[in-house]
């Protein structure tokens, strides 16, 4: 068993850390938010006021952060993690959604500093990090991934190496992105139905049965039909934008055209300016009309 640090309890957060602790690591959980954290020690953990604290003896340090600035400032800030002593030979476990330029600047950053570094983003809903039932998508070498076996092993049931650092990153901002090209979409295939006088929830119902059922499909036609944005929100606007921000200027990175970014970026950008990033991407159907 390891002393583990885990930076970032959020909504994916708090499960994948409760998993770590019944798997009988100790951990020491810290977040910007501390009361957010709080429920982990009920399971023994304890709780940091910083991540240089959490970070002191730790042997593994997982981060679930929401953006580059939160990891910057977990890593880099006045209280980060190193701007304490750093032993050699720690393992860092990135979990968040970051930018692919900011995953190659910061895994240099720490592999200059002696830690290991897995690039290990994360893909399904809170229910699945609180059965310890998520996909990783990973960028590494392998044997650092073997190394970090003991610690992925209770917070997955799969695990898919897409090759060296940055990789899982890759793959995970260009899925993201195109769930933010489908959702936009479906928006504006709804509001055409609505407007030729169709039945709506029929459509909602043939859609998801159809051709284009994807799990996109599936999670927001309901409220597309509804209007309810604001119930049982499993991922904002806010977080939405960012990451079809993110995909979309690696999109660029690569080369490709990306119009359907770039149209999908302007729309989640109208919901949030609009005062709506606390609701659900589903929302955009709203800006759309």
């Amino acid at each position: 068993m390891a002393n583990i640090a885990f930076l970032g309890t959020g909504n994916m957060g708090i499960g994948m850390a409760s998993q770590l602790i019944k798997a009988g690591h100790t951990l020491t959980a810290y977040n910007r938010t501390a009361s957010k954290a709080a429920p982990l020690a009920e399971l023994g953990a304890k709780i940091a006021e910083t991540p240089r604290e959490a970070a002191q003896n730790a042997e593994v340090i997982f981060t679930m952060v929401g953006d580059d600035t939160a990891s910057n400032n977990v890593w880099n800030g006045k209280d980060g993690v190193l701007s304490g002593p750093i032993t050699p030979g720690i393992l860092a476990i990135e979990c968040s959604t970051l930018s692919y330029e900011w995953v190659q600047k910061l895994s240099k950053n720490l592999i200059d500093h002696g830690l290991s570094y897995l690039d290990c983003p994360v893909t399904g809903l809170p229910t699945a990090a609180a059965l310890g039932e998520l996909t990783l998508l990973i960028g590494g070498d392998v044997e650092t991934l073997a190394e970090a076996q003991p610690f992925l092993t209770p917070i997955s049931n799969n695990q898919i190496l897409f090759g060296p650092i940055g990789s899982g990153t890759a793959y995970k901002l260009i899925v993201n992105l195109m769930g933010s090209v489908q959702i936009a979409a479906l928006a504006e295939g709804m509001l055409a139905a609505e407007k030729a006088g169709l039945n709506m929830e029929r459509v909602a119902e043939t859609l998801r049965s159809g051709a284009c059922g994807s799990p996109q499909v599936h999670i927001n036609t309901p409220a597309m039909v509804s209007g309810d944005h604001e119930k049982d929100v499993l991922f904002s606007a806010k977080w939405r934008l960012k990451d079809t921000d993110y995909g979309y200027k690696f999109a660029q990175k690569m080369g490709t055209s990306s119009n359907l970014a770039k149209e999908s970026l302007k729309h989640f950008q109208k919901l949030v300016d609009a005062g709506f990033e606390n609701s659900a991407g589903s929302k955009v159907i709203d800006v759309m009309r």
